[in-house]
């Protein structure tokens, strides 16, 4: 199984951090939130991940040269402009296509810490056949998806606005993404837009037109989102206290 590490983005919640480096080489307790991101999809046996740079690209070339991939085959994806997490996945089809099958993929984000069990969101879109599974939580956020009761996705919920409807859907509840999702590949033939575009708005039009989106509940494992300074922290010392694993 292939995976990509969604890691292009300017990192500004986390100045002054990435005024001198990418938001994947921000550390906490000593280890590069890449290292850790890349030491999660190791445990569960991922050794091909292709990774989108865009801040400071060489930087991430380097230390990945200067730690051997960390055992595992890697390759870039460099975004002259930031193309969004669907421009992003789409510049990179390449790396899921040659494989030639059917064959699922995860993305994670470079800047999310949880304890997720990854064989577990890869079984369930297995089992149901989907064409990508989103792990999804009960927690507060300003942006959340909505979801039926067989947790297809029904649309999408901002703010205090009327929320956007997808499709329909019984018992309708409004969940966050957490950042990882599993994917197959027959979903870039089915992407129309171009240049800069969410993967989240490509999950919204395709299950308008009855494609099979669900989620994963995973309000039961760790989860934080490391993408401000104040979060950073948190996680930080989360770690030192023994708090589940981020790993």
């Amino acid at each position: 199984m292939r995976a990509m590490i969604l890691a292009a983005g300017l990192g500004t919640r986390l100045r002054p951090l990435t005024d001198d480096r990418p938001k994947a080489l921000v550390e906490i307790n000593g280890r590069t939130l890449l290292e850790i991101a890349l030491a999660r999809l190791r445990e569960f046996g991922i050794r091909e991940v292709i990774i989108n740079v865009h801040h400071f690209p060489e930087m991430i070339a380097a230390f990945l040269e200067s730690n051997e991939n960390f055992g595992m085959t890697i390759a870039l994806s460099r975004e002259e402009v930031l193309l969004d997490t669907g421009g992003g996945l789409k510049r990179a089809s390449h790396f899921f296509l040659e494989q030639g099958s059917d064959e699922p993929f995860l993305v994670h984000n470079v800047d999310v810490l949880s304890s997720i069990d990854l064989a577990k969101i890869i079984q369930l879109h297995r089992d149901r056949g989907a064409l990508a599974t989103l792990a999804v939580q009960q927690r507060q956020s300003s942006r959340q998806l909505v979801f039926d009761e067989q947790l297809q996705l029904c649309g999408r919920r901002t703010g205090t606005d009327p929320d956007e409807i997808a499709r329909p859907g019984t018992h309708p509840q409004p969940l966050a993404f957490s950042g990882i999702h599993v994917i197959s590949p027959r979903i870039f033939a089915l992407m129309t837009e171009e240049g800069v575009f969410s993967i989240i708005d490509v999950y919204l039009r395709l299950a308008r037109h009855g494609e099979n989106i669900i989620g994963f509940q995973a309000d039961r494992y760790y989860w934080r989102d490391v993408g401000t300074l104040a979060s950073l922290e948190r996680a930080g010392n989360e770690k030192q206290q023994g708090s589940r694993s981020m790993e």
